[in-house]
């Protein structure tokens, strides 16, 4: 059975087609797509869905590279020595890691969400309904509990305000409740990360990195011809695992105070030296289809392969050439105009996936449990393997997880209600009424029990590996097909409810 679909720009349903669900009268681009055999609308649509996959891929690259720079951020701070009287200078880290982990990279990689919730709600204001390897552990096990906890406590909550405080209406004050709580889990992980007393967990800390991701050992023979024509290194910004990863635009900020002072003078000459180069580079490598890798590469088989994925890519990364270097402003530039790109992406992924629930006549619900949920957290699957890449404990990696659950409710729910709750409450003194709320609260009662199996896991490996991450082969199949089993278990089970099946 289609649902109803209505669309301003001529979007319908028309004639019930041999299928046994309506003709679907949407398009995407061009009214002329509606001239086209539905089998085959529904092959370009979903191959329009995977390159946007691409896409997310390479503009949350370039996020997490942005967020890097962005959390290594140093400040001077100068001392009186009271001994001496001698000033003493160091420098000490703007961003404490589990409030970055939170606030930066679970928001960040939840922005498709939160930005797409909001304007939905904008739209609807008025509307009185809404629709393997190396092993790596935990270090902090404290946040990742105090993130856990409120993880699972969105969950609760939001069960709580559906079913049991005020079934099936929203009010203004349930919905600002909720956007306060993304303020008590900020706090409640920093007090747990400083050791509060009273309101931390009394769980010791393994030692920890200095530096957010570790630092990268330039080459010497780069260094002397850094901007040399003849070893001109091609930044690569649709993968930061490219093998020239040392160039400029990789530079780290060391851990020392003596050389976090020489590295900002090393900022201040290239800034001088080229500060439209780096931009300027950023393009010739979008149009650069044969790398000094590919003509590396013996067979010219491989050769016409890699040219070919290339120009498959090239639109991709033309487009996230306009991000600026994420060097520049401590990479807080780069790290909104990555935000922007991420949400733009996840706006056309929902549209194609509202023209794929048309054309093929499956319940919007399941488009949703299903195409939709992964387009819109391909970014938290990117970020968090890049994280696992790239730090070396897993603090990261599955606190972007964990919290992007309670970052999606507490703010990208939480927000769109309050826009709507308030609206509503001063327009017409009335709440907001959720539709099928028995079929969500039968979805979050479903999550909630994957999600125990999930964290069930991550308990096994921590005492029979001592680490949440890498490891054997055999246990990363066993994970994954693990996981995998209890997404098909919520999508088909949250699929029959909705469908009424259940």
């Amino acid at each position: 059975m289609a649902s109803a679909y209505n669309q301003s720009d001529g979007g319908r349903f028309g004639d019930t087609n041999i299928v046994g669900h309506e003709k679907c009268e949407s398009y995407f681009l061009f009214r002329g797509e509606t001239t086209l055999g539905e089998g085959f609308r529904t092959f370009l649509y979903f191959l329009g869905l995977a390159y946007c996959f691409i896409g997310l891929s390479a503009i949350t690259a370039r996020f997490f590279r942005s967020m890097e720079n962005v959390v290594k951020q140093s400040r001077k701070v100068v001392e009186i020595d009271p001994y001496t009287n001698a000033e003493v200078i160091r420098y000490e880290k703007v961003w404490n890691y589990a409030i970055a982990d939170i606030s930066l990279l679970a928001f960040g990689t939840s922005f498709p969400q939160i930005s797409l919730a909001t304007i939905d709600a904008i739209q609807n204001i008025g509307n009185l309904y809404a629709g393997a390897g190396e092993l790596k552990k935990i270090a902090d096990i404290g946040v990742w509990l105090v993130e856990l906890f409120w993880s699972f406590w969105a969950y609760i909550w939001l069960y709580i305000i559906l079913e049991v405080w005020t079934p099936n209406v929203i009010t203004l004050w349930e919905a600002l409740l909720t956007v306060l709580q993304y303020g008590l889990l900020l706090m409640h992980a920093y007090a747990q990360d400083k050791r509060w007393p009273y309101l931390s967990l009394p769980i010791p800390r393994t030692e920890r990195p200095e530096e957010w991701v570790p630092g990268e050992v330039p080459s010497p023979t780069h260094e002397n011809n850094v901007y040399g024509e003849e070893n001109r290194n091609v930044v690569d910004i649709f993968s930061i695992h490219s093998n020239n990863g040392t160039g400029p635009v990789y530079q780290k900020v060391p851990v020392t105070d003596d050389a976090a002072e020489s590295s900002n003078k090393h900022f201040h000459q290239e800034k001088d030296l080229h500060v439209l180069s780096l931009w300027k580079e950023q393009f010739v490598d979008a149009l650069t289809l044969e790398s000094l890798e590919t003509r590396k590469l013996n067979s010219i088989h491989l050769r016409v392969a890699r040219i070919s994925w290339q120009l498959i890519l090239a639109p991709w990364r033309l487009l996230f050439a306009f991000v600026p270097p994420y060097h520049f402003a401590h990479g807080w530039i780069a790290f909104i105009f990555s935000l922007l790109f991420i949400s733009g992406i996840a706006y056309i992924v929902t549209k194609l996936t509202d023209v794929i629930s048309c054309v093929t006549g499956i319940n919007a619900y399941v488009i949703a449990f299903t195409a939709l949920a992964s387009g819109t957290s391909w970014p938290d699957l990117v970020a968090s393997k890049i994280a696992a890449e790239r730090q070396t404990t897993a603090d990261s990696a599955i606190a972007n997880i964990t919290c992007s659950n309670s970052v999606n409710i507490y703010v990208g729910i939480g927000v769109p209600w309050l826009i709507d709750t308030a609206y509503n409450f001063f327009m017409y003194n009335e709440p907001l009424r959720i539709q099928n709320a028995a079929g969500l609260s039968f979805s979050l009662l479903v999550f909630f029990c994957t999600s125990i199996g999930c964290i069930a896991v991550l308990v096994l490996r921590r005492l029979t590996l001592k680490a949440e991450l890498g490891g054997p082969r055999i246990w990363a199949w066993v994970t994954f097909v693990y996981f995998m089993l209890l997404w098909i278990i919520f999508v088909v089970l949250s699929s029959l409810r909705v469908s009424g099946i259940i």
